[in-house]
């Protein structure tokens, strides 16, 4: 566990754990996988404090801190006061806590804005008042990661912050640590979320779908990811995004658990990452393809998919098309879920699928999720277009 002292670095073991979104069984289950710290985002989460407790777990309590694209107004005297002094009751009430590891002050507040530095000082006024609150635990701000220009901003801004937060994806971890020296970054930096190639990075289809990783895939970044900033002194710790499941462009894009909880090749990467070897490993899909990007109304569609059981036993697998989402919004705000499509199967097995294209054109996913006997999934979609 990261060890802190007051206007010092943190030093020591890094923090291991997973950003946290949801109930006391997923949380269980990151307990299991070897986690250590939990990173949750906001005073809803607080039960997490308890329940972490008595999982031997510490929390990184998030304290939400109001966004301008979302309406909340800096130059709002009244509005300004009014969040000090709730995000000043709570640090109050909960600042003796002994799962408490550190303070999490907002989540991508600059989101949206032309001028990141308005919100940037903002989070760092309301980081002072909480070190004033409780110096004995650090505090943390959390930002996107766009570019060198924003890092060497961020370099001088924010002395009450503690931890310079990044929520860093795909390849753009590898080349954090070089960054960060070249942008003068001398404080510890916490990846507050690693991820795979996100939805805003993937490559699309013709009518602009984005290109979701397989479960496999995701797998293999967090691998290579995890041991590769292992061994990078400046990171202080390292949280996976997502423990639990949410609706960000597809149902699973970013979630590391399926809806109903079920572990897949991505938390075993974690377990493994963190002294958990995983006997019974998730189903590992080795390829996904389907006949043509385009369809006519009512055509025939065939898909199949290529994948293994860790010893050869039999797999389940379920076919689902849905439409392609369109309630979409930045910066990880709730998505509305897109309808699943009634189409007629003409045949499904455990490796392939026949079935009719919707009678409506418009953008769809065949979403194809694999469970083996021990319940363990992996999933994988492919979008197609009707016209």
């Amino acid at each position: 566990m990261v060890a802190w002292t007051q206007g010092a670095s943190a030093v020591g073991e890094p923090w291991q754990g997973a950003a946290f979104e949801g109930d006391r069984a997923a949380l269980e289950k990151l307990a299991a996988a070897g986690a250590r710290v939990v990173r949750v985002y906001r005073e809803s989460d607080a039960w997490v404090l308890d329940a972490a407790e008595a999982l031997g777990l510490k929390v990184v309590m998030g304290l939400w801190v109001g966004h301008p694209r979302h309406g909340f107004d800096l130059r709002d005297p009244g509005a300004v006061q009014a969040q000090e002094q709730a995000i000043g009751s709570f640090v109050t009430r909960h600042r003796g806590h002994p799962a408490l590891l550190a303070w999490g002050v907002g989540n991508e507040v600059e989101t949206g804005e032309t001028d990141p530095l308005p919100s940037w000082r903002e989070v760092d006024r309301l980081a002072g008042v909480v070190r004033a609150l409780d110096p004995a635990h650090p505090t943390l701000m959390v930002v996107a990661d766009t570019g060198m220009a924003q890092l060497r901003t961020l370099a001088g801004c924010c002395p009450n912050v503690d931890l310079l937060g990044i929520n860093v994806y795909a390849g753009a971890v590898f080349d954090l640590p070089q960054r960060l020296r070249d942008a003068g970054i001398a404080k510890p930096v916490v990846v507050s979320e690693l991820g795979p190639l996100g939805q805003w990075q993937a490559g699309r289809k013709p009518w602009g779908a984005p290109v979701e990783p397989t479960s496999s895939e995701k797998a293999a970044f967090f691998r290579d990811a995890l041991a590769f900033l292992r061994n990078q002194p400046q990171i202080a710790g390292v949280f996976p995004f997502l423990w639990g499941t949410k609706q960000e462009q597809t149902a699973t894009w970013h979630g590391l658990l399926l809806a109903d909880g079920s572990l897949t090749a991505m938390t075993d990467a974690l377990a493994q990452a963190w002294g958990k070897p995983v006997a019974e490993p998730a189903p590992a899909i080795r390829g996904i393809g389907i006949a043509a990007d385009v369809f006519a109304p009512g055509a025939e569609i065939s898909a199949g998919v290529d994948v293994a059981s860790f010893d050869g036993s039999p797999l389940r697998v379920t076919w689902n098309v849905f439409a392609e989402a369109t309630d979409l919004r930045k910066g990880g705000d709730t998505e509305a879920a897109p309808p699943r499509i009634e189409v007629r199967i003409l045949h499904a097995d455990a490796t392939s699928v026949r079935f009719l294209a919707p009678q409506q054109p418009g953008a769809y996913r065949l979403f194809i999720t694999i469970r083996d006997r021990r319940g363990k999934a992996a999933t994988a979609n492919l979008p197609f277009l009707v016209r």
